[in-house]
């Protein structure tokens, strides 16, 4: 199967900002837990017009990211995986189930208590992370495997940015909500007129992020809806989403989720910290991610295969499709973002960002280690058959 340039550039791109992810992280709990920690923690916490540090990062800079997440997005339903229905079933299928079986384990652990809004927090996938894990792999992987996992961590942001948009807006402004939505009206029409130059559109977007950040729907839909009105044209290099979102790779992969990592896993971790995992919520996250996103990538992928849905493509075996849910598991940026929205006690989001780390560093040990042997199996099938 042959890999476009434009797959490529993401899947690189994404690949070294996954490793810079994973260095930055160690990082920053080295920092949080060092003579440093006052300091550290402080800094990001610091007001900076009525708000901190971090929030800023959170509500504003992951907009950007939202933006990217949109602009691919669109291209996979357009030219990528995602424009034939018979190629983008199987992992819609697959995401459908690597974020309701997650969410159903969760729920069935916390339903009825304190922490039962954090059943979206083991639905999200990082595609940096899991790309970049399945990247140390090398040239073993098959291209539909490296198609399969991204369009899978594609589909399940959107699911995400769903379950964001439904279930974590509190209460709503409807005046701003109608004026954003009256500017994306407006940036839709220059779509259809054919205003084919970037700058309406950028101003329109921040416009738009002014009054959806004051609508009670979070900020960061913003760049998700914008992205569909930002002109797609052949979506050749010309075109002015195809530039936007290659300018927008390196500064994401590089600065914003980095700089997000930094911020919210400055954790102090207590002597105590392993009896705040003995609770359902973390259990919940742990068991949702590990166990949760492998079971319902597979079940789901086998049920859509075997009802005629989709089809398996020739390079992908069904333990491929159990290695790409292992690493489905890490959530990471998406788990946290979604975790700081769902609870409101410091605590909860500690021992849950410590959840969090720990379900995503099993998941990629597993789906790293498990991929490695699946793989070297086949490689030796491939030479005794020679």
């Amino acid at each position: 199967m042959k890999l476009t340039k434009t797959f490529n550039a993401f899947f690189e791109n994404e690949k070294s900002g996954g490793l810079l992810l994973l260095f930055v992280t160690i990082a920053s709990l080295i920092l949080a837990n060092s003579s440093f920690q006052t300091e550290y923690i402080s800094f990001w916490e610091k007001d900076l017009g009525h708000h901190s540090i971090t929030h800023w990062i959170n509500d504003g800079l992951m907009t950007i990211f939202f933006l990217l997440i949109g602009l691919e997005l669109e291209r996979e339903i357009y030219h990528g995986e995602l424009s034939n229905i018979k190629n983008a079933s199987l992992p819609i299928m697959a995401a459908f189930g690597g974020m309701l079986i997650p969410a159903a384990i969760f729920l069935a652990l916390n339903f009825g208590t304190a922490t039962q809004n954090g059943a979206g927090i083991p639905m999200a996938t990082d595609i940096a992370f899991a790309i970049g894990i399945l990247s140390l792999l090398g040239s073993k992987v098959p291209a539909s495997l490296k198609i399969f996992l991204t369009a899978l961590a594609v589909i399940d942001d959107l699911g995400a940015i769903i379950v964001i948009a439904v279930f974590y807006t509190k209460s709503i402004s409807f005046l701003n909500l109608a004026i954003a939505l009256g500017i994306w009206g407006v940036l839709f029409i220059l779509n259809r007129k054919k205003v084919h130059y970037i700058l309406p559109y950028l101003i329109g977007g921040t416009a738009m992020w002014y009054f959806m950040l004051n609508s009670g729907v979070h900020a960061t839909i913003t760049g998700v809806i914008l992205a569909f009105v930002i002109p797609f044209g052949d979506g050749g290099e010309n075109s002015i989403s195809h530039k936007l979102q290659h300018y927008l790779h390196k500064p994401v992969a590089f600065f914003i989720l980095p700089l997000f990592a930094v911020a919210n896993t400055c954790i102090a971790i207590k002597p105590d910290w392993h009896e705040g995992l003995n609770h359902p919520n973390t259990f919940g996250i742990v068991l949702g991610l590990v166990l949760g996103k492998p079971l319902g990538i597979l079940l789901f992928s086998f049920i859509g295969v075997s009802a005629g849905i989709c089809s398996l493509p020739k390079e992908l075996k069904w333990p491929h499709i159990l290695g790409a849910g292992m690493l489905g598991g890490i959530g990471f940026t998406m788990s946290i973002f979604i975790t700081i929205l769902a609870f409101k006690d410091p605590e909860t989001i500690v021992f849950s960002k410590i959840a969090i780390l720990i379900a995503s560093m099993l998941s990629g040990f597993f789906g790293y280690f498990y991929l490695k042997y699946t793989l070297k199996e086949k490689k030796k099938k491939k030479l005794i058959r020679k």
